[in-house]
């Protein structure tokens, strides 16, 4: 895994601006660095070395200089390409970098078709002044652009790409907007102005005076009637084929172990086609509703991994400043990026390459939420006295400060939320952080603010539950997850590999409709189904979790402290008084805020530097 940085410009040398967002970069590849200067162009790659160790250096070049390549990813099915373009060019190395330069040479875009992996790259024609950039399929890999007239830019994170810039990005309200809608920016935007993200899926070609085109290569299928829905033994074929190219590294591949479903198939597949003992990594909390180490460690036996955990003690500010500054380079809400950032580091003592369970859930319907929809049919149809009296009982209990799988009636204040958010949210893009009176009061300079939520999915061709699940997937999962497991695992040098999100696996996924995922109180039936021989019966049984995070504790005491210190000193689009006034709702346990004060704490965070 690496960090690749991009510079074109016809008013002078480019060569300092890359090699300063190298240096920006160093932590996503520590092994080398190397800046090619190409014409008006000046390419930059800091390397993460896991394949063909000692060659394969980059930037990579073909023709006397013709073709340069800049790669940040892995390409699973690099010897296959290899083999199929070898009558066509003489190759020098054995790694997969040389394996895309030649594909796009020979083949053009059309050879990104064939690619299996995960991916983001820069490919420069000199003699065309032709750039073509891409991003693998489901968005594992970043890649950042902007350009001012005859200049373009792009880097692997926003804060290189700064770097590169001779302007300081602004502020883009809109963005902002959706930030505090949703916890993250719409695929395709970044919250500064006229800097976007190439989409998933698709590639984007520029040349000096032309304007951008970025094109879909790829995309989600619909469900097919015609088509024939999967069997499970196509399912556990596609599975394991998936673990085992993940596998492929010319240095040790370890794992994240959770204890929940996701992961602990992902350990038990590696550790099933390993010939040594798999490592195993945890993070735990004080908290024990929020602790899955007992679960962790129950799997590591079975399976038979060298298993590692350690606990969060709290939360951490220079971590996070760090992670958010230097990182992520814009606003992010989701809080479960520290205990991410943890795990990460301590992979990272012993190994470069770990597995991860992302995207499980986003395919096979794991998410609490799906559950919660099918309820809400149901509760609707009650009368509205009833309905009405159910919210008052309700709202009057104390929202427990606890995690949700610990509690009913933190449950019902949770289902309560999305009763109240359930109109605002059609079309269902993402869930909403806040109910929209709310928000509006909250950050009255946002009030019609906003980007068009991107047309994703064709509304008429989905019910309402995989309509869901198609958004969660090309919204959530990219703009969320993906970019929490990547920057938290990048910050310390280890590449982070999810076989959920082969993109043929995710193809045979949403070929299953919605409902068959379901099953009363639980998700990821099918999955389940596939595989209910591999893991004990109480994995099975658990009720999802996720990776929750203890942040309404910690807003009792210093973080709470901090919020108000921020706040109060420069609030920006946040309403002071309705800020302070949700903190202290928060303090005196009326209600628990926790997600919603880190939402608004991240974003002073990055706005006060």
């Amino acid at each position: 895994m690496c960090g690749i940085a991009f510079r074109y410009s016809e008013l002078g040398s480019n060569n300092e601006y890359v090699k300063c967002a190298l240096s920006k970069l160093s932590h996503r590849g520590p092994d080398e660095s190397n800046v090619i200067n190409n014409g008006h162009a000046s390419l930059g790659h800091a390397r993460l070395s896991i394949l063909d160790i000692q060659h394969s250096h980059q930037p990579m070049q073909a023709f006397n200089g013709k073709y340069t390549l800049i790669f940040n990813g892995e390409i699973y099915n690099f010897i296959e390409l290899r083999k199929n373009l070898s009558d066509k060019w003489d190759f020098a190395t054995r790694g997969d970098t040389e394996v895309l330069l030649a594909g796009l040479v020979i083949e053009g875009q059309k050879f990104l078709t064939k690619l299996e992996g995960m991916w983001a790259f820069a490919f420069w024609d000199s003699e065309l002044k032709m750039l073509t950039l891409s991003r693998d399929r489901m968005g594992k890999k970043p890649l950042y652009y902007a350009q001012d007239n005859q200049e373009f830019i792009c880097a692997s994170e926003l804060p290189a790409l700064q770097l590169l810039s001779r302007k300081r990005f602004s502020e883009d309200l809109d963005s902002t907007a959706d930030y505090f809608r949703y916890g993250y920016c719409l695929p395709g935007f970044t919250s500064w102005e006229n800097v976007f993200e190439v989409l998933p899926g698709h590639f984007l070609k520029w040349q000096p005076g032309r304007e951008i085109a970025q094109q879909a290569y790829w995309s989600l299928p619909y469900p097919n009637n015609e088509i024939a829905e999967p069997k499970s033994s196509d399912l556990i074929t596609a599975f394991e084929s998936s673990v085992q190219k993940r596998l492929v590294a010319d240095v040790e591949v370890a794992a994240f172990l959770s204890g929940g479903i996701d992961s602990s198939l992902v350990c038990a597949l590696a550790s099933k086609h390993l010939t040594s003992t798999l490592k195993t990594y945890t993070i735990g909390f004080a908290d024990q509703a929020f602790d899955e180490r007992k679960y962790a460690e129950q799997i590591a036996k079975i399976i038979g991994t060298k298993h590692f955990a350690e606990v969060l003690p709290g939360w951490d500010e220079d971590k996070l400043e760090k992670l958010l500054i230097n990182h992520i380079g814009q606003p992010f809400a989701d809080a479960s990026l520290l205990p991410t950032a943890m795990v990460s580091e301590l992979a990272a003592r012993d190994v470069k390459v770990a597995l991860s369970g992302d995207g499980g859930d986003e395919l096979f319907g794991g998410y609490q939420r799906y559950q919660a929809r099918i309820i809400l049919r149901w509760y609707s149809r009650l009368p509205k006295f009833i309905r009405q009296k159910t919210e008052k009982i309700i709202r009057a209990l104390p929202e427990p400060m606890m995690h949700h799988s610990r509690s009913l009636i933190k449950k019902a204040h949770l289902f309560m939320d999305i009763v109240a958010r359930h109109k605002a949210e059609k079309p269902y893009i993402a869930p909403l952080m806040f109910h929209p009176e709310e928000y509006n009061n909250l950050f009255p300079e946002l009030r019609k603010r906003g980007h068009q939520p991107p047309a994703l999915i064709a509304e008429t061709q989905l019910d309402e539950l995989q309509s869901m699940l198609y958004s969660d997937s090309l919204v959530y999962l990219p703009q969320d997850i993906l970019v929490k497991v990547d920057r938290a695992s990048m910050a310390y040098g280890l590449e982070a590999r999810a076989p959920f999100l082969d993109h043929k696996l995710v193809e045979l996924a949403f070929r299953i409709p919605a409902q068959r995922h379901l099953a009363l109180g639980n998700g990821k039936k099918r999955l389940k189904k596939a595989f209910s021989n591999l893991l004990p019966s109480n994995i099975w049984k658990r009720r999802k979790q996720g990776f929750g995070v203890p942040i309404h504790q910690w807003f009792k005491g210093e973080l709470g402290e901090r919020f108000h210190l921020k706040l109060s000193s420069n609030p920006g689009v946040i309403s002071k008084e309705l800020g302070l006034k949700i903190l202290k709702e928060h303090q005196e346990g009326k209600r628990d805020n926790g997600y919603r004060l880190w939402m608004m704490l991240t974003y002073l965070a990055l706005t006060q530097r």
